[in-house]
C-alpha cells in the first residue's frame, strides 16, 4: 500500500506521560470534517483505550456560532477552551491510556487565531483568550502522540454532507481552506511531542479494513518504545 503518513519526532523537551506511568495519552486533530472522531472510535475499540470526543451535540453554542460567528466566537470559544481543559485534566489524571478527540491546542493556534484573523473576535477578545490559553496549557502536560488527519477542502466538505449536522451545512469552503492553512503552520511548528501525520484523502477506514490496518501498524509505529501496544485480552487480533 502506498504510504500516507509522515512521522516528526517531538522535542526532547516535552512532557509526555507515558514514560512516568506506563499508559499512553493519543490525541487526533484535524479540521471539521476530518474524520477525527471515527478514527478516535476505530483505535480505541482496537487498541482498547478510553475515548474522549469532542463536544458537538451537548454544545450550547455551536449552533447559534454557525448562524452569527462574530457574536458567538467569544462564548463559542471559551466554551470549548473550558471543556478540553477538564477532560485533558481528567486524561492525565486517570491511570488508563486514552485517545482524544481534538486537542486544546487546536482552539488557540487554529480556531481562535481564525476567526481574529477574519474579523469574527475583536482584538481584547483574543487576546484575553490567549492569555487565559497560556495559564491554562502550562498546567497541562502534552500527549505522547499527536496524529494530524491532514484532508484537502473537496473531502472536507464532502464528509461534511454526508454526516447531515444542519447547523454545519452553512460553512463556507473558505473558512475551512483557511482552517486548513492554518492547521498546515501549526503541524509544522509542532513540538510538544511525537507527530504522526496521515494523509487522509483517498483512505476510506471506516469502510476498508486494510486502509484502517495501515493506520494500526503507523500508529504502533510511532508511539514512544516504552508504550505497549496490546490490546485487551478479550479483543481479536487484526
Amino acid at each position: 500500500m502506498t504510504s500516507h503518513s509522515e512521522n516528526k519526532q517531538g522535542s526532547d523537551n516535552s512532557r509526555s506521560i507515558s514514560g512516568e506511568t506506563g499508559k499512553v495519552f493519543i490525541s487526533i486533530a484535524g479540521n471539521i470534517g476530518s474524520g477525527k472522531s471515527s478514527l478516535t472510535k476505530l483505535l480505541s475499540t482496537h487498541f482498547g483505550w478510553i475515548p474522549f470526543y469532542e463536544s458537538v451535540d451537548d454544545n450550547p453554542y455551536l449552533s447559534d456560532f454557525y448562524g452569527d460567528m462574530k457574536r458567538w466566537s467569544f462564548h463559542l470559544q471559551v466554551y470549548f477552551l473550558s471543556n478540553r481543559f477538564i477532560n485533558h485534566k481528567k486524561i492525565i489524571e486517570m491511570p488508563e491510556s486514552v485517545i482524544q478527540d481534538r486537542s486544546i491546542y487546536e482552539d488557540v493556534e487554529i480556531f481562535a487565531r481564525n476567526l481574529h484573523e477574519m474579523g469574527n473576535m475583536d482584538k481584547r477578545d483574543y487576546e484575553n483568550y490567549r492569555e487565559l490559553f497560556g495559564i491554562m496549557v502550562d498546567y497541562l502536560k502534552p500527549p505522547d502522540l499527536l496524529i494530524y488527519l491532514r484532508a484537502n477542502t473537496d473531502t472536507l466538505v464532502r464528509q461534511i454532507r454526508l454526516r447531515g449536522r444542519s447547523y454545519e451545512q452553512s460553512i463556507s469552503r473558505d473558512y475551512l481552506e483557511l482552517l486548513n492553512a492554518s492547521y498546515e503552520d501549526w503541524v509544522k511548528r509542532y513540538d510538544a511531542g511525537r507527530l504522526l501525520v496521515i494523509e487522509s484523502d483517498d483512505l476510506d477506514f471506516v469502510n476498508n479494513a486494510d486502509h484502517l490496518d495501515d493506520i494500526i501498524r503507523r500508529v504502533k509505529n510511532a508511539l514512544p518504545p516504552t508504550v505497549s501496544t496490546s490490546t485487551k485480552a478479550s479483543q481479536l487480533a487484526r
